[in-house]
């Protein structure tokens, strides 16, 4: 753990000096399906705009992309690794464990290898996200197996999701943020 705190890089957030915009992205948060403030929401909560906007991307991005619940941890998994961002992946590995992800692949994300995949769809989702973190890019190959077996607005959705959590590992990083309750750095610093 760093000897850094959130509130050395951002003003401590105080909900009852809110602003009314403020009230309203918190509420809408808290009742939404994350029900919950743990991420980057008391980043973003110091710009309402943004917040209100990313979090509701990021509902739309973790809940209905149309992958199923275990693919798309991954993908944010696989963020996470290449963000190092400690709330990240402290926040969803256990929701990709619970879903089905099985810990060794998890544990090869987080140290920068290449799992050995039993699922097709798992290596898929991890040769796409790879793919466009390393090169910028999607190969044809890849983009065609993605686009075959998910479609075309499942693709759209996957690399929104990736975009999304990359801005979120971002977020955390700048701000030096931990997830509630985080004791533990999955990554060194």
């Amino acid at each position: 753990m760093t000897d850094r705190s959130p509130a050395a890089r951002l003003p401590v957030f105080d909900r009852a000096h809110a602003t009314p915009e403020q009230e309203v992205v918190l509420d809408e948060i808290l009742s939404g399906p994350r029900g919950n403030l743990n991420g980057p929401f008391l980043g973003w909560i110091h710009s309402p705009e943004l917040a209100q906007h990313a979090q509701r991307l990021g509902a739309f991005c973790r809940y209905r992309t149309g992958l199923p619940l275990r693919l798309s941890e991954l993908a944010i998994l696989v963020t996470a690794a290449r963000w190092q961002a400690q709330a990240e992946w402290y926040i969803h590995y256990p929701i990709a464990l619970q879903a089905g992800l099985p810990a060794a692949t998890a544990e090869a994300i987080r140290t920068g290898q290449r799992p050995d995949f039993e699922d097709a769809d798992d290596a898929l989702i991890f040769d796409f996200a790879t793919e466009l973190y390393e090169a910028k890019r999607v190969s044809d190959a890849t983009f065609r197996k993605t686009v075959e077996r998910f479609g075309h607005p499942v693709t759209i959705n996957l690399v929104s999701l990736l975009g999304y959590y990359a801005l979120v590992a971002m977020t955390l990083n700048v701000f030096d943020m931990r997830a509630d309750g985080q004791t533990e750095l999955p990554f060194p610093e």
